[in-house]
């Protein structure tokens, strides 16, 4: 089966080389590592083993199937010893993997053309109705709920973390353009875009009510004053 990210195309491998990788969602990485996202080659050469347990994890992820240790442990002729030792727990992969396809979605939505609070509005909207229309990432939240909402949206994930360096990103480089004056200190904004975003993505999860790209999108224009 042909991977595709959140956009429906096929997403870009981790890797050492980031020449021609995706800008925001690496930035992200840097400023929030992991264990796992170092030996993914983020910050140096790539671990072999981790890389290739990672790869078959997001296979079987974006094939809507549930990522089991020990299933992946078989596939890839280890014991569960070794695949923890290459990747982490599953918490760890799971997060890895979701940022993994985060990040070439974030590239596609991002129109650094666009300048000031356009740009911001249309990166977050093109991201977040990305998230809502992809299939296999709505499979994870009608299966594992709980474990999604933990890892995605609570402020200890590397998940939300990294959402809000990557706002904070293109909220300054808008201010430093002078295109655009943030009305609160830009952690505080890109942790009340976030939360917006969230709460639109995950309204299913949170609410009952169905996830709405639009009115996500009327409510980034009116934070932001566009």
């Amino acid at each position: 089966m042909t991977t595709t990210d959140a956009t429906g195309t096929r997403p870009a491998e981790p890797a050492a080389d980031e020449a021609s990788a995706p800008r925001l969602g690496l930035v992200a990485v840097r400023a929030v590592p992991t264990r796992l996202s170092d030996r993914l080659g983020m910050s140096g050469e790539p671990h072999a083993d981790a890389l290739r347990a990672f790869r078959a994890a997001r296979h079987e992820f974006i094939a809507g199937s549930r990522i089991d240790m020990g299933a992946l442990a078989a596939d890839l002729g280890v014991d569960r010893t070794s695949l923890f030792r290459w990747v982490g727990n599953r918490d760890a992969l799971l997060s890895e993997v979701l940022w993994s396809l985060a990040i070439p979605t974030l590239d596609r939505a991002d129109h650094p053309e666009l300048h000031g609070p356009a740009r911001l509005v249309e990166l977050l909207s093109a991201f977040v109705d990305a998230l809502i229309d992809a299939d296999y990432f709505r499979t994870f939240l009608t299966r594992e709920p709980a474990r999604a909402l933990r890892l995605l949206t609570t402020a200890d994930s590397e998940i939300q973390r990294r959402l809000r360096v990557v706002i904070e990103t293109a909220i300054d480089e808008e201010a430093v353009r002078g295109t655009y004056a943030p009305p609160l200190p830009t952690a505080d904004l890109a942790y009340l875009l976030a939360r917006i975003a969230e709460s639109f993505i995950y309204a299913d999860l949170i609410t009952g009510d169905e996830p709405d790209a639009a009115k996500a999108r009327d409510a980034f224009a009116l934070v932001l004053g566009r």
